[in-house]
C-alpha cells in the first residue's frame, strides 16, 4: 500500500501566540502521530514536523505566531500507509478497502468501493459499478468478509426499508 496516504489528524485553532496549536489526533495511541511523518496535507502538497506538548497541543515546525497557526486551522494530516504500524490479526486500516472488489455472498459482483465515509453514525461503504452507487453500512451483519488479500469483500446488503408515504391531509388513514 506504499504510496497511498491516511488520514491521522487535524490541526485545531490556535493556542496562545507563539504560533502552537490544537491538534485532534486519529490515530491509536494520540501520542504516536508525531512518529508517522513527515505529515502532508491532503494533497500531499504541504509538508508538516509536528512535536507534541502534551494536553493535546503541538508545535508545527515554521510557525511561530497565532496568524500563521490560525491560517493552520482545520488543516487534515496524512501520513504515508507504509509509516503506519501494521494491523492486528482481524484489523485493516479503512483506506485499505478502496479499491476492493464487492460481491454478495451468492458470488454476484456489486463493483468495487469507492470510498469509505464515516459522517459520525458509522462508516458506511460507497459501492460503484460505473452506473449505479450503492451505500453500505460497514458493519460485521453487511460485510461479514474482508478479504485483503485475495481483493475482495462479501456483502449481505440490507434489505431496502420502503417508508409508505403519508396520507394527504383530508384522507383518513383507515
Amino acid at each position: 500500500m506504499a504510496g497511498r496516504r491516511i488520514l491521522v489528524g487535524e490541526i485545531g485553532r490556535p493556542h496562545g501566540v507563539r504560533g502552537l496549536v490544537r491538534l485532534r489526533s486519529f490515530t491509536a495511541d494520540p501520542a504516536a502521530i508525531a512518529g508517522y511523518g513527515p505529515l502532508t496535507d491532503e494533497a500531499g502538497a504541504r509538508r508538516f514536523a509536528v512535536t507534541l506538548l502534551g494536553g493535546g497541543i503541538a508545535r508545527i515546525e515554521g510557525v511561530t505566531d497565532r496568524d500563521a497557526a490560525a491560517r493552520l486551522t482545520g488543516t487534515r494530516l496524512y501520513a504515508e500507509r507504509d509509516r503506519l504500524p501494521p494491523p492486528g490479526e482481524e484489523e485493516f486500516y479503512l483506506a485499505d478497502l478502496i479499491g476492493l472488489a464487492v460481491e454478495t455472498e451468492a458470488g454476484r459482483a456489486l463493483g468495487r468501493v469507492a470510498a469509505v465515509e464515516d459522517h459520525g453514525a458509522g462508516a458506511f461503504l460507497v459501492v460503484t459499478d460505473g452506473r449505479a452507487e450503492h451505500l453500505l453500512p460497514f458493519t460485521r451483519a453487511v460485510v461479514p468478509v474482508v478479504d485483503l488479500a485475495a481483493g475482495r469483500l462479501v456483502v449481505a446488503p440490507p434489505a431496502e426499508v420502503v417508508v409508505p408515504p403519508a396520507p394527504d391531509e383530508g384522507e383518513s388513514a383507515a
